[in-house]
């Protein structure tokens, strides 16, 4: 038998091994998250959310990767939604519910289960539970956060217990990046790791890096429809709430945004000028991954911590169960699974990370959490997740004027609950009325349709264990602005 022949012979074999090597799962299963500070779910650049805005690297990742188009928040407050994140729990579970009490001793996060099965564990930036306390959390065997919100420039970081000030304008985004690329050169390379990367950007007040500042001058800034929807007595005709209407000319209204401090159209533009650097800085890191050969093991997952208005029903900020609020970016890349430039319209939210990120490593996941991994949406193997999604909001009393409410979003429906407030309900109509601004709730026509979402609603609740508001103590107590010790 000549060469030729054994060739010929050997041929399947070999071809069957090549493939299989190709679809093996790698043995390192890499992860670095990102995590951005109020980024609304169509502030991309791919998204055309306006003719100007400009996010490179996002626009990659979503080209190289998935984007997961309905990604929602069960609390649309930094605080809450982090706890979520990494606990796979709702609010009322992890009864982090605010975002000045410190978080519980007893509740564990997804990383320390990482951790357990030899993964090494890295944070950098903005954990904001906790309130002004920056010292290492558990779960990470490398720490470096901001205390509370951090600073844009000449940022203070505790690394390792040791808080160390930064000068000569470092800018905060390209420092944190910095550190954690170079953690990963030092990292042990024959064990898998973990990276939380947690920007400050783009919390307000904006402060965009130096070399974007004033990118955005005079660019024109575009209104959304509800914009005016509560500038008069025509909110009535749409039914409402009163307390949307009021909060128009409060600290998280359009007519008086942070008190006058700043002007509409300056905050829109600053916004997204913040945001240039939290994209560049997920571009290095994908550059990094290449370079060194971690681009095929490494899963990296984009997302925002909640969304943001900018106008929608008067109101800026989050908080509230709309759409723009509640609704966040997520993009996900891993080469190994992952189809490049595939989108999905499942629902998906921030409780169902943790889930997601254990069956990845192999690890079980715990009955404690209340989310449920997307793996197989991500796989391309399902083209749904849930069929809805459970929202909830708890009064603070830092800012008074947004109820407490509960949501029950579905594909096409969203019920909103008010709780303790003298006001209707909403009920919209997602398909027909995307911008949320024909309130349905007292529709005759749709009345059986509310009270099944309504039932659906306290039976997660009752379910879940959330029928009891997890209180708060106040940082500052009533009448006594002066003093600081808690009652």
């Amino acid at each position: 038998m000549n060469k030729r022949h054994v060739l010929l012979l050997l041929l399947p074999f070999l071809t069957t091994m090549v493939s299989a090597q190709k679809s093996a799962p790698p043995k390192q299963k890499n992860i670095i998250f990102i995590l951005a500070d109020d980024h609304r779910y169509d502030a991309m650049g791919f998204m055309k959310k306006n003719d100007w805005a400009e996010t490179p690297n996002l626009d990659r990742l979503a080209r190289e990767g998935k984007h997961l188009k309905n990604a929602f928040v069960s609390t649309a407050l930094c605080s809450p939604s982090r706890a979520s994140i990494l606990t796979g729990q709702y609010a009322h579970k992890h009864t982090v519910v605010d975002n000045t009490a410190p978080e519980p001793t007893i509740i564990e996060y997804f990383p320390q289960l990482l951790q357990k099965a030899n993964y090494q564990t890295a944070f950098f930036g903005k954990w904001h539970m906790g309130n002004d306390d920056d010292h290492p959390r558990k779960g990470f065997h490398h720490w470096e956060g901001l205390k509370g919100q951090g600073e844009y420039y000449n940022p203070s970081l505790n690394i390792d217990g040791q808080r160390i000030q930064f000068k000569d304008s470092t800018y905060v985004a390209d420092l944190l990046t910095d550190h954690a690329i170079d953690w990963l050169n030092k990292r042990s390379k024959d064990k898998p790791f973990f990276v939380y990367l947690s920007h400050k950007g783009v919390h307000a007040p904006f402060q965009p890096a130096k070399r974007h500042n004033d990118r955005y001058k005079n660019k024109p800034v575009p209104l959304p429809p509800s914009y005016s929807l509560t500038a008069t007595d025509e909110y009535k005709k749409h039914n409402i709430p009163e307390w949307v209407k009021e909060q128009r000319h409060s600290w998280h209204g359009v007519d008086y945004m942070y008190h006058g401090q700043i002007d509409f159209d300056t905050f829109y533009r600053k916004y997204f000028e913040t945001l240039l650097s939290v994209d560049e800085s997920v571009g290095k890191v994908m550059d990094y991954l290449k370079a060194n050969g971690l681009e095929e093991n490494t899963m990296v997952i984009y997302m925002g911590d909640n969304g943001f208005s900018f106008g929608e029903h008067g109101l800026i900020d989050k908080r509230h169960a709309y759409e723009e609020s509640m609704r966040v970016p997520l993009l996900i890349k891993y080469p190994a699974f992952v189809a490049a430039g595939s989108s999905t319209d499942a629902m998906v939210q921030n409780v169902d990370i943790a889930p997601t990120l254990l069956e990845l490593a192999g690890i079980p996941v715990p009955k404690a959490m209340q989310g449920k991994s997307f793996l197989e949406v991500l796989k391309g193997n399902a083209t749904q997740h849930k069929d809805q999604i459970f929202y909830e909001y708890y009064w603070e009393y830092a800012f008074p004027q947004t109820p407490t409410m509960f949501s029950v979003r579905t594909e096409q429906y969203k019920y909103i609950h008010y709780y303790g407030l003298w006001t209707q309900n909403e009920l919209y109509d997602l398909k027909k009325d995307p911008n949320e601004m024909n309130n349905l709730i007292a529709d005759p026509e749709y009345r059986e349709l509310s009270k099944q979402l309504s039932t659906q609603l306290f039976d997660w609740l009752e379910t879940t264990g959330g029928m009891q508001i997890p209180l708060k103590r106040n940082d500052v107590p009533k009448f006594d602005n002066k003093n600081s010790k808690q009652y």
